[in-house]
């Protein structure tokens, strides 16, 4: 993560910018009233999505048993269910 005050934000916002989304680097701006943090929208998709998941009892629930079932209980990619 970079850390940048809001004046050189301005300054250099397309290279920040730039390198955000290419690299999914983190900025830590900091201002007088506080902090904020660009992120790249990949990773805001991905941090959505991970908390969708998480507030969704059932669908962490069927997660946590995929992960729980041993490798011979699973199917072969290769295999087909009818």
């Amino acid at each position: 993560m970079q850390n940048t005050n809001v004046t050189s934000l301005r300054k250099n916002l397309f290279g920040f910018l730039e390198r955000t989304i290419k690299y999914n680097e983190h900025i830590n701006v900091s201002t007088k009233d506080g902090n904020a943090i660009i992120i790249s929208e990949t990773d805001y998709n991905d941090i959505m999505e991970t908390l969708a998941i998480n507030t969704n009892p059932k669908l962490k629930e069927k997660i946590i048993e995929g992960m729980n079932t041993p490798l011979v209980d699973c199917v072969a990619e290769n295999e087909v269910i009818w």
